[in-house]
């Protein structure tokens, strides 16, 4: 795929995050620039590849745009922003009266992504990505991988879609229509490698994570996570038996974090004592 080449000229900084910036059109505010910092040429194509990918199969995620290169040499995507979006976090931390609605109607997103089969020829198996994880990890020893493998090993396969990060941020609404966005991790394997990620930014993330990420305090995120596990898996379970099968898949996530922070992280690591002991 061959970058279109653009001018920052045209375009106002309007943000900024840990792999690079954003920028709006100033003759369109709906057309929005995420451009990478100096010398992240793969990681915008990889992912403007992705996201093509996705979006072809049918996944509910808003068209992607063009792959873009600027005049001096960084790389990025440019695409049409949905107005008047609003993220299912960003609706909970504003409207706390409403919570259950909004969990339901996330629960609701979730469960049709989970039934969603995709060819697996073209993405990537979720246990692939936490096996190459967990090779990679130096925070394990050799008998603490072994059993961890072999729990990954174990989880029943599936053949249909896994968000990757699936925070009740990256699901937004606009008016009656719903979308998954920041797919960059988008896979295929079991639901419970997806749910997982739900429970450890509701439960075992740090009250000023959660603040500063989800804008609420802990308290409303695990109020929408019990809402939300009633609705997606059912009023029929308890929830001690709910949580019971998706904290070691929380824990899997430690993989993820540790490695960006480069560092243990005990208070997530407890998650995986049900396979490590």
């Amino acid at each position: 795929m061959e970058a279109l080449r653009i001018s920052l000229n045209d375009y106002i900084l309007s943000g900024g995050g840990a792999n690079g910036e954003s920028y709006v059109l100033k003759t369109d505010p709906a057309v929005m620039l995420k451009l990478y910092f100096p010398g992240k040429v793969r990681q915008p194509l990889d992912e403007m590849i992705l996201a093509r990918k996705v979006f072809e199969a049918g996944i509910p995620t808003p068209e992607p745009g063009d792959y873009v290169v600027t005049e001096d040499g960084r790389y990025g995507i440019r695409f049409n922003c949905i107005i008047g979006k609003k993220s299912y976090s960003r609706a909970v931390a504003d409207d706390p009266g409403n919570l259950p609605r909004y969990a339901e109607e996330f629960a609701g997103m979730c469960h049709d992504l989970h039934r969603t089969h995709v060819d697996t020829a073209k993405f990537e198996n979720v246990k692939d990505r936490y096996y190459r994880l967990l090779a990679e990890s130096p925070f394990f020893s050799a008998g603490e991988k072994d059993r961890i493998g072999r729990f990954i090993s174990d989880v029943p396969d599936e053949d249909t879609a896994i968000h990757g990060d699936l925070q009740f941020s990256n699901a937004i609404f606009a008016g009656d229509k719903r979308y998954f966005i920041d797919l960059g991790d988008f896979c295929y394997g079991n639901h419970l490698f997806d749910v997982g990620m739900v429970y450890l930014c509701s439960n075992l993330s740090e009250d000023s994570f959660i603040r500063e990420t989800f804008h609420m305090p802990k308290s409303l995120a695990v109020r929408f996570w019990r809402h939300f596990a009633g609705a997606y898996f059912g009023e029929d379970r308890s929830l001690r038996d709910i949580e019971e099968e998706v904290l070691p898949f929380a824990g899997l996530k430690t993989l993820i974090v540790e490695r960006d922070m480069n560092q243990p992280m005990p208070n997530i690591r407890a998650a995986l004592e049900p396979i490590l002991r």
